[in-house]
């Protein structure tokens, strides 16, 4: 799909916000969700509709960058300061403090907006020096100081929240867990199977996960608009174990999206391949999601990933160096259809060899020497 410089694709959802798909690049395919997980998504409300943001305004304090919230840390405590100084100030003119020096005072030594504002300061923040205190001459000035230490104490409750929750954040855990940079295509027991890779990269790793596929392709409509569908994949073994890097697999078998899929049909196709893994960390006990997505163009035909784990004397040992390496297979160039129907192709120079498959390079095709030993067809998904 091509578009223009400047233009944005309409994803019809909801009939008040306009969802767009972002673009990074001229000349690339735009992708539903980038291979950070991230959505490039742009979304454009009603101007001057703030109310989503409003009315969740813990999530939206929290999803805010950090430099954000230590100015906001920052002018909430300076601004409510000057507020309650301003409240002291006006206090003491009233009541004649500031002209009066021999008048008894609502606030000792407060007779300027100066003394007020560090009284102010003193008392919300509890660092009183016992030279400035409050006197019984005014109660106003003492209901003032109790609605401070109230506004105080609820003040340093939601600030210090906001700050242990980004600290706690589940984007960064889930950044420690990952999914290989492509997935591959090759026969387990006799049958055509997609797989991908997981793996934990931290010491304390996770011992219970549930995974997840879905098959995301978008149809745009003649009027501009674009539809999404959206196709779960089932997976062999949703739960998994990560105690060790686990390979997620997808059986290409009737009712699957990709059973009529074959190699040169994957280049061709526009689709999108969203995965994910949602998981419970174990120091935190916080709900955690890591997900990526691949391409056809990710997609490796007649390739298998190289073994990582192996058997120590006292303990497993697991090469992550080996994380996202592959190498070729004997795979038939054929659809899981293809081959459940026993069909081979009519025509074409992969027809002589389909048992092996073909490496297309600078947009040549290379049909692969069986002799090859595999060493020399080890290949990294870039």
């Amino acid at each position: 799909m091509s578009i223009e410089r400047g233009e944005q694709d309409t994803i019809d959802t909801h009939y008040t916000t306009i969802h767009t798909l972002g673009r990074q690049n001229e000349g690339r395919r735009l992708r539903y969700m980038q291979k950070d997980g991230r959505f490039p998504v742009v979304f454009q409300k009603t101007p001057g509709n703030w109310s989503p943001y409003l009315i969740d305004i813990f999530t939206t304090l929290v999803e805010n960058r950090w430099r954000v919230m230590l100015l906001i840390f920052s002018l909430s405590y300076i601004l409510s300061w000057l507020f309650f100084g301003l409240c002291y100030w006006l206090i003491a003119y009233v009541h004649g403090d500031v002209d009066n020096v021999d008048n008894e005072p609502c606030v000792d030594n407060v007779r300027g907006f100066t003394g007020a504002f560090m009284f102010s300061m003193e008392t919300q923040a509890t660092i009183g020096y016992g030279f400035r205190g409050m006197t019984e001459n005014c109660i106003v000035a003492i209901i003032v100081v109790t609605v401070q230490d109230v506004f105080s104490c609820l003040l340093d409750t939601i600030i210090i929240g906001i700050v242990l929750c980004k600290m706690a954040s589940a984007r960064k855990r889930a950044q420690t867990v990952g999914f290989s940079s492509c997935a591959v295509v090759n026969q387990r027991d006799g049958a055509l199977c997609l797989s991908w890779r997981l793996g934990d990269f931290r010491g304390n790793h996770i011992l219970e996960g549930v995974a997840r596929a879905v098959l995301v392709r978008y149809v745009k409509q003649p009027l501009g608009s674009i539809v999404m569908s959206y196709q779960d994949l089932d997976i062999q073994d949703r739960d998994i174990v990560l105690a060790t890097p686990a390979t997620i697999i997808h059986k290409l078998e009737p009712g699957s999206p990709l059973y009529s899929l074959g190699p040169d049909d994957l280049l061709e196709d526009n689709f999108e391949l969203v995965v994910s893994f949602t998981y419970t960390g174990d120091s935190t006990g916080m709900l955690h999601q890591t997900r990526t997505s691949y391409t056809s163009a990710d997609i490796r035909w007649g390739q298998r990933f190289q073994d990582m784990l192996k058997v120590g004397k006292r303990r497993y040992k697991v090469d992550y160096a080996l994380f996202n390496e592959t190498m070729w297979v004997p795979v038939p160039l054929l659809s899981a259809e293809e081959c459940d129907r026993g069909r081979r192709p009519a025509e074409g120079p992969q027809s002589q060899n389909p048992l092996f498959p073909s490496v297309k390079r600078n947009g040549h095709a290379h049909q692969m020497n069986p002799n090859v030993s595999g060493e020399v067809m080890q290949q990294t998904c870039l």
